[in-house]
């Protein structure tokens, strides 16, 4: 459970062990509507794979998403080391956009 500052208001939020244990994807496919983005979370084991996780967002928040991962990435490249990788690899596995 964690406290997140909302417009000058703490908000609670409950979760789960279940939730809170995480689960694994390595491979993301973006769609989108004039009204929403859709992100499919996706565990490829070929010659197969499973849906794990689909989130519907607003266009703002996929933008605020996004500069939170960049912040991040940033952050952890000055920390640690530069991330290496590609969109996606030779395989045809990875972050997807459509």
């Amino acid at each position: 459970m964690s406290q997140q500052e909302g417009q000058g208001q703490k908000v609670q939020i409950k979760a789960t062990d279940e939730k809170l244990a995480g689960t694994y994807a390595n491979m993301m496919q973006v769609s989108h509507t004039k009204e929403e983005f859709v992100l499919d979370f996706v565990n490829i084991l070929p010659p197969s794979g499973q849906l794990v996780s689909r989130i519907l967002l607003s266009p703002a928040h996929a933008k605020r998403i996004m500069l939170a991962l960049q912040e991040n990435i940033q952050r952890y490249e000055t920390q640690f080391t530069k991330i290496e990788g590609q969109a996606s690899d030779k395989t045809g596995f990875g972050f997807k956009t459509e």
